[in-house]
């Protein structure tokens, strides 16, 4: 989504062991060309690649191994 002079900057919330939420609506370019799309007014992406959703957080990030 290309940006232009009238189209607002996208907000993107860092969370500390947790997604990255983005202000939406939001398309995806994956590495392998694939857009993924999503129109809610708040996405949370998967930082830490546990989602079995991914891009999108599933919280599988809550999830940890304990030793």
């Amino acid at each position: 989504m290309p940006r232009t002079p009238r189209s607002p900057a996208r907000r993107v919330r860092v969370r500390t062991d947790g997604p990255l939420l983005v202000e939406g609506p939001v398309e995806l370019i994956m590495d392998d060309g694939t857009v993924v799309a999503s129109d809610r007014f708040c996405v949370a992406l998967c930082a830490c690649r546990r989602s079995r959703r991914f891009p999108w957080c599933d919280t599988s990030h809550r999830r940890r191994d304990r030793r």
